[in-house]
Parts: C-alpha cells; sequence; structure tokens
C-alpha cells in the first residue's frame, strides 16, 4: 500500500519530549518499508488547507497517524483524525473521537466513573469527584502527555485546600489548564494493547519501580524520568515485569480494567493503560492512553518484545486495523 506517515511537525529547537516523535516516524517506516508497503511521510501543523492539498496529491491508500499534537498545543490532537475522517481517508490509530475522549483527562475520568471504572478522585472546580481523597494530591495537566509537569513539585499534602492553593499557582502556566488527583500511595502498572483480527492482545504488564527513592520523595513516573538522562529519576525509574504465577488474580484483573478501557473509547490499533494499585490491593485507572509512543526504546515496544511480538510485525497489524 500507499502509506503516508503522518507526524506532528517539530522546531530545530524542540524539546526531547517533541523531538521523540522523529523518532517513531523513523522506527514505523522502517518497519513497514521492510513489510512492502511505500512511506511518505509528511509533517504537518496548523495549515490545514495545506495537509488536505497534500492528501488530495499523494492519495494515499491509508495515513498512519504519528500526530501528538499541532502548534505545539496538546489540546489539538484530535483535529488531524478529525479531519482525516471527513475526507474519508482510512487512518491507522485510534479514532477522532477515542483521542478526544481519552486527551481531556477529566471527562476521561467523568466517563470512566460512570462506567463504574475506578478512577482517583479529583477537584472539579469547588467539589470533590469520587471517592477518596485524602492528604495527598497530585496536580496534572489537562491536556498534555509527556509527564510534561510533573515532578516533586506536583505533589502536595495538606488535602483539597493544598491542591487548589496549587492549582491556583500554576494557572497559566506552561501545561495549563491543570488539575489535582487524590494521589495513590501504591503500586504503578501500565499494560499495552495491540490491536488485531480478533480484537485487542493485552501485552505483558509492566510495573515501574522506583529504587534507592528516599522515602519523603513521591514515587511518580515524571518528566525527568522520561526526558532527562542526567537526572536522579531517569536513572532511578525502572521498568519490570510482575511474575503471574504469584499475583496472577492482580493481574488478571488488570487485564479485564484494560480491555473495558479499550471497549469504553472505542481504541483502535494501540493503546495503554496506566493504574495505580493501593495497599489494599484495589486498582485505579490513572489515564487512557490513545496512539501511544512507538518509539524502540519505549514501554509499548518493551511490551512488544515481551509478548515475543517483532516491532515489524505489531505495526502491519496496527495498518491491517485501519478504519
Amino acid at each position: 500500500m500507499r502509506v503516508m506517515l503522518l507526524h506532528n511537525a517539530v522546531a530545530s529547537d524542540a524539546a526531547a519530549d517533541e523531538r521523540d516523535v522523529l523518532v517513531q516516524v523513523e522506527a514505523v517506516g522502517a518497519a513497514l518499508a521492510a513489510s512492502g508497503h511505500d512511506i511518505i511521510t509528511v509533517p504537518c501543523g496548523l495549515d490545514l488547507e495545506t495537509l488536505m492539498a497534500r492528501l488530495v496529491a499523494v492519495r494515499p491508500d491509508a495515513v498512519f497517524n504519528l500526530v501528538e499534537s499541532l502548534g505545539g498545543q496538546g489540546r489539538l490532537i484530535a483535529v488531524v483524525p478529525h479531519l482525516l475522517e471527513a475526507l474519508g481517508v482510512r487512518h491507522a490509530g485510534c479514532p477522532a473521537d477515542a483521542i478526544h475522549l481519552t486527551s481531556h483527562k477529566i471527562l476521561a475520568k467523568r466517563l470512566l466513573l460512570q462506567a463504574g471504572l475506578p478512577t482517583p478522585a479529583w477537584v472539579d472546580e469547588d467539589r470533590i469527584v469520587g471517592d477518596g481523597g485524602g492528604d495527598r494530591w497530585i496536580v496534572k495537566s489537562v491536556w498534555e502527555d509527556a509527564s510534561l509537569g510533573l515532578d516533586d513539585g506536583a505533589v502536595t499534602t495538606g488535602g483539597p485546600a493544598a491542591a487548589r492553593a496549587l492549582l491556583a499557582a500554576r494557572a497559566g502556566s506552561a501545561g495549563s489548564p491543570w488539575f489535582a488527583e487524590a494521589f495513590v500511595d501504591g503500586r504503578e502498572f501500565n499494560l499495552a494493547l495491540l490491536d488485531g483480527p480478533d480484537g485487542p492482545t493485552v501485552l505483558p504488564p509492566a510495573e515501574m519501580l522506583f529504587p534507592d527513592f528516599p522515602p519523603d520523595k513521591p514515587r511518580i513516573v515524571g518528566y525527568a524520568a522520561k526526558w532527562d538522562p542526567e537526572s536522579f529519576e531517569y536513572g532511578h525509574t525502572v521498568r519490570a515485569y510482575p511474575d503471574g504465577k504469584t499475583e496472577g488474580p492482580m493481574l488478571a484483573q488488570l487485564e479485564r480494567r484494560a480491555r473495558e478501557c479499550w471497549d469504553l473509547f472505542g481504541l483502535r490499533g494501540w493503546a495503554r493503560v496506566d493504574f495505580r494499585v493501593d495497599g489494599a490491593g484495589r486498582p485505579y485507572v490513572l489515564e487512557v492512553n490513545a496512539n501511544p509512543c512507538l518509539a524502540p526504546d519505549a514501554g509499548f515496544a518493551a511490551a512488544l518484545d515481551r509478548a515475543d511480538i517483532s516491532y515489524t510485525a505489531a505495526m502491519v497489524r496496527i495498518l491491517a486495523a485501519a478504519g
């Protein structure tokens, strides 16, 4: 097939989290080319008329959507798949509605709560939504991914009042708007899902470990842990794989919840669901990630390797599921 590999344009001075999409483009393009497909790589920005003209000129059989933002704005991530669907262009990856619903973290949490899927409580204006709360809260960007703004200062004690004060202090800063979520002090897992002819395959669950973190340091996968190789967090945030024999019931529950998230949001192609499991063994859905990072050193590729699925075979499966 003639496949257009579509990604957000990246400035020469962009930060590491923005440049990462170029790594994905190279890896996905190489995998599909090795499978016999004709690859045309196209960066896009806010000029949608130019993109439409390029689509008409190239007439791809399918688009592989790697767009993560437009004009540096994560909240615009669904614009391109909406355009592709309006033009009737098949594209690999999640549908536009699924991308919008999962990218708006508060909207996603409302839908999870309505569906009976456990997610940490959050502060919505002057009230707390959901069960729980307690003393510790974490402030997150509503729209942005890549752990933007997640650092030790994003975690606060002092209950909802302290959370609201932190929200006020961060208002207007890069990553705005922000929201506050109850901090689940427990184990962190993520489960990747890969589409297939018989529905999604849930790949082996990964657990994020935090060896040698000081007792008072929040155990979170923050921005530094992902993007700053010189940081303490980068070297002390480790991906591991739990023993299915000893933790089978808990892992089975996570897999069931991940499949429920896939169905709830209408995901397609590939996705990842992030969880926290508290001290009583209760899992909470933190985020549902549509079209997560496909870089060869990222968690999705690691899960493929753990499942003994080649990277190339996975990209072919994602392309075959295009809609």
